[in-house]
């Protein structure tokens, strides 16, 4: 019996490596056979297969996006507004949203602070393409927005980034998640705004 960690002999090691590169050389030979064959009944360069979409997909995938869009452009507008139905409408029931200071506000807890004016947008608009990227019967979005608001008394007027995922619920697209970044014009104030409440 060999032991474990034996070394083979030159010869029989040479014999393997070359036994070993036949078959390589025969697999490869087998390969350009059949791209050769298929350029000799193609007629042409051989090209990797393809699965042809459906026409309607990527028209379908446009519509959807822009729906998103839309959807996002009311959602934003019922906010300056203050039209809480509108925008419960447009809300998943399960809605979590981000603030920059990194507070979470649901659904009941958002739409009221804006009915009761302790969030006041004076201006919620993009300030950049809404991007969509679509995955099923999701969609998640990101664009720059500017803001204008009063919260609990203190008025912030700067950019922010925003990241949201939306979901189509009962056909319509409504949003499930918000996440914003501000992008602070006074960072003295932006400070002062994220500081815990005493």
């Amino acid at each position: 019996m060999n032991p474990p960690n034996h070394r083979l002999p030159y010869g029989s090691r040479h014999r393997r490596t070359i036994s070993k590169m036949g078959a390589l050389c025969t697999s490869a030979s087998a390969v350009v056979l059949l791209v050769l064959v298929g350029v000799a009944q193609g007629g042409g360069t051989p090209t990797a297969p393809t699965v042809a979409a459906a026409p309607s997909s990527s028209a379908e995938d446009s519509r959807q996006a822009e729906l998103v869009r839309a959807t996002e452009r009311a959602r934003l507008h019922a906010l300056v507004e203050a039209d809480v139905t509108v925008a419960r409408s447009l809300s998943s029931h399960d809605l979590q949203v981000i603030n920059p200071a990194g507070g979470v506000l649901g659904l009941e807890e958002y739409l009221t602070a804006v009915a009761s004016g302790d969030i006041d947008y004076l201006v919620f608009e993009p300030a950049s393409p809404i991007v969509v990227r679509l995955h099923g019967l999701a969609a998640v979005i990101r664009f720059q927005a500017n803001f204008d608001l009063v919260v609990f008394g203190l008025r912030f007027t700067h950019q922010a980034w925003i990241t949201e995922l939306y979901e189509r619920q009962r056909g319509d697209w409504q949003i499930v998640w918000e996440h914003a970044t501000a992008i602070p014009n006074d960072l003295d104030l932006f400070l002062e705004s994220i500081k815990p409440p005493r």
